[in-house]
């Protein structure tokens, strides 16, 4: 993994971006070269495509997920994914197209090589991965904590070759444990190097009282081994801060979990200009769901509902209503859920579209909240959730947004168990939030919204 602002990439992400990148720059330079006489003169023309080109392939890839970590999509899926890439590249490539010569055969020509470049991309992530890009895992511990590490491990990333697990001085009953346990007749430095171990990952029950073997470890970590407790590695591979792995001591003494006025001065700036944009693009779809929402179930329009925000002050956040009218006329909070019956039919699609959401901008506007944040929740919510749930409210020391990295990454949370689960993205916002994940976050927001994914 590679650190870039404050935000953990694999490094085949990285080399995807600069195999889809390679392959575009040297599809636009063989279609010049072969229609130009003299390339020196398609220069300055050739480079304001490229980078348009390449900014529209970067975000919508993004969008849609390519650049995600570890993904376990099928073949038909990522081809499925890539047409509608291309889809909507057409009109970009048909817009750089109009300022050459013969702009319809460069178009075409254009689009197929894009849609070529596409078929490689589907190839390259389906074919058998090279040694030199998969990683190999070995877990230092036997217990429920390491085979936590060894599930997630298997599920999240697919390019990870688990080598086993080798239990610590202190584990007893090794005989008993899952899967993989490794010879203890070796010292671990042997197995590390006889495996070729790329990444040890400390997940021991126990670490008091001689349990954690100091100098095997350090020989491990001089000889080119990566060395990390399960707190890190949950943070590096899947983007949250486990509840179960991590100690107070581990939040206040680690990176991150700061902010400074530059920080916060840039954000809003961020904030202003972008909420104000997506409110003048957003105008007409706001005013058609308006309309729609007043045609079947009439007035009011707007939905007002207390929440909990920065520092745990309270605010009203604004909705295009999606339910009706006595949704709650008991008054008595309650989750929303799957096939919710209070939710109306133009409610249904402006609730999978996210249509309902944007209101908020004008909150955005207003600074009680900000595009990208943990989701404030209800007072009643968030006071049953903070006696049973630790660290939750942490999750308030930011604004409060309206998507958050827990929204692109887990899907809508309508349980304790499900907001336990969202808190470990929040927590991992907290401590690395910057403007570049932000913008990571917007972007993989508008996936989520073509795909319809986690709307309730």
């Amino acid at each position: 993994m590679i650190k870039i602002f404050n935000h953990y990439f694999h490094k085949r992400t990285l080399l995807q971006i600069c195999f889809d990148l390679s392959l575009l720059l040297l599809a636009l330079l063989s279609l010049v070269m072969s229609r130009v006489g003299d390339p020196a003169l398609a220069f300055p023309s050739l480079l304001a495509t490229y980078f348009t080109l390449a900014a529209g392939l970067l975000l919508l890839s993004g969008a849609l997920g390519f650049y995600q970590r570890g993904s376990n999509r099928s073949l038909v899926q990522t081809a499925a994914r890539s047409l509608l890439v291309w889809l909507l590249m057409l009109p970009l490539a048909y817009s750089v197209s109009r300022g050459m010569q013969e702009p319809m055969s460069f178009g075409l020509t254009l689009a197929a090589m894009v849609l070529v470049l596409l078929m490689l991309r589907v190839y390259a992530i389906h074919t058998k991965k090279s040694a030199m890009l998969r990683q190999r895992v070995l877990i230092f511990g036997i217990g429920e904590r390491a085979k936590m590490v060894g599930a997630a491990l298997t599920q999240a990333d697919p390019n990870v070759d688990l080598i086993g697990y080798y239990a610590g001085p202190n584990e007893a009953d090794a005989k008993d444990t899952a899967w993989g346990l490794l010879s203890m007749t070796n010292s671990l430095t042997d197995i590390v190097m006889d495996q070729q171990v790329d990444e040890i990952v400390v997940a021991l029950t126990e670490r008091r009282g001689g349990a954690m073997p100091m100098r095997e470890l350090l020989d491990c970590k001089v000889k080119g081994v990566k060395v990390v407790d399960i707190a890190t590695h949950f943070e590096r591979t899947l983007g949250q801060i486990r509840l179960e792995s991590v100690s107070a001591g581990w939040l206040i003494f680690g990176d991150g979990f700061g902010s400074s006025w530059l920080r916060s001065v840039v954000k809003r700036m961020f904030d202003i200009v972008c909420s104000a944009l997506l409110l003048v693009l957003t105008l007409p779809i706001m005013l058609i769901a308006a309309v729609l929402i007043v045609l079947e179930s009439g007035f009011p329009l707007f939905y007002f509902q207390e929440r909990v925000g920065l520092n745990g002050r309270l605010f009203n956040v604004v909705k295009f209503r999606s339910m009706r009218a006595d949704a709650e006329k008991d008054g008595k909070p309650r989750w929303a859920s799957a096939q919710d019956d209070r939710i109306t039919r133009v409610g249904k699609i402006i609730r999978k579209l996210r249509i309902d959401e944007l209101p908020q901008l004008f909150s955005v506007l207003g600074g009680t909240m900000s595009l990208v944040g943990p989701r404030p929740e209800r007072p009643f919510f968030v006071d049953q959730l903070t006696q049973q749930i630790p660290y939750y409210a942490v999750r308030h020391s930011v604004k409060p947004g309206v998507t958050g990295w827990a929204q692109v990454r887990y899907q809508y949370g309508a349980s304790v168990e499900d907001s336990a689960e969202k808190l470990q993205y929040d927590l991992y916002y907290v401590k690395n939030h910057s403007l570049f994940l932000d913008i990571l976050v917007l972007f993989e927001t508008v996936g989520v919204v073509l795909m319809g994914k986690g709307a309730q």
